[in-house]
């Protein structure tokens, strides 16, 4: 079974794009044509969440790599709201793209591996976000998937303004405790590494923290990023890749940037949202350039 960092180094590569298209649809981004907002029901709600993220879909699937949904717009229409989730994630899919379930789990024991049953099997995510600020325990059983060519990113340096709350709290070592986080992660991630160097244990490292993420690659070489906060969060293209190492080991993610790109032009959302994913695709190239790497 493929390594899953191998798997999405490859594509990334393959399509020049260290993208991620995040699906954090509202009613608010829904385009008139799929969605009349008189209709307040979770099934009719759903069914136009659908329709859009499958438009969207359609639209970029040959761009970049990934894309990245987030359960908890889902959950909150019920049962409407999951069917969606699972039709969507399956459309991706059969488009070739690699699905990563923003879920932020985090649980220990039999409800950490339930978890990991129902978004590994049920869902057929390729990778999850996870909460693992309860330790290793939090973690262990997701690790067994990982040998199937599944995935994990871990919270580190979140990319929301509160974030230093908890993480920058001094330890007693000096470190901050997003510090000893990525330490945790650099060494629970050894054992699965795959042939382009990089582990299927990965990081969350927010766009909008440029400095933290350059010193954060030194303590974690191996790790992948993945890198919210781009776009409507604040994150420029030069933030973003802040983290990458030799031109590679980021992915970065736009949400309503590309959802509400068809807001800001008027033109038809699917329309709107490749050329968002286009000018995203040239920015991030240049500011790689800038650090005197390409794709």
């Amino acid at each position: 079974m493929t390594n899953f960092a191998d798997r999405l180094l490859g594509r990334i590569e393959q399509l020049e794009a260290p993208i991620v298209m995040g699906l954090d649809p509202k009613e608010d981004y829904l385009p008139k044509e799929l969605y009349d907002p008189r209709q307040t029901d979770s099934e009719a709600i759903a069914d136009a969440i659908t329709a859009f993220n499958f438009g969207l879909i359609e639209a970029v699937h040959d761009l970049i790599p990934a894309i990245k949904p987030q359960f908890a717009f889902y959950e909150r229409l019920g049962l409407p709201g999951l069917s969606a989730l699972r039709e969507t994630i399956r459309y991706a899919k059969a488009h070739d793209l690699i699905v990563l379930g923003d879920a932020k789990r985090g649980d220990i024991a039999s409800s950490a591996s339930a978890y990991a049953d129902a978004l590994f099997d049920i869902f057929e995510c390729d990778a999850v976000t996870l909460n693992a600020y309860l330790g290793s325990d939090s973690i262990a059983p997701y690790q067994a998937w990982l040998s199937e060519g599944k995935g994990i990113y871990l919270l580190v340096r979140t990319s929301n303004p509160s974030a230093g709350d908890l993480q920058d709290l001094i330890l007693e070592d000096g470190r901050t405790i997003y510090q000893a986080m990525a330490d945790l992660i650099h060494q629970w991630g050894q054992d699965y590494i795959g042939e382009r160097g990089f582990s299927a244990i990965g990081a969350v490292v927010g766009a909008t923290w440029p400095t933290e993420a350059k010193e954060l690659r030194g303590r974690m070489p191996k790790t992948p990023f993945l890198i919210p906060g781009y776009g409507a969060q604040g994150g420029s293209a030069a933030s973003a890749v802040a983290g990458f190492h030799r031109g590679v080991g980021g992915l970065i993610n736009a949400s309503r940037s590309i959802m509400g790109a068809y807001q800001k032009t008027g033109d038809d959302f699917r329309r709107a949202a490749r050329l968002e994913v286009l000018s995203m695709r040239q920015a991030i190239s240049w500011a790689l350039k800038e650090q005197s790497y390409d794709l």
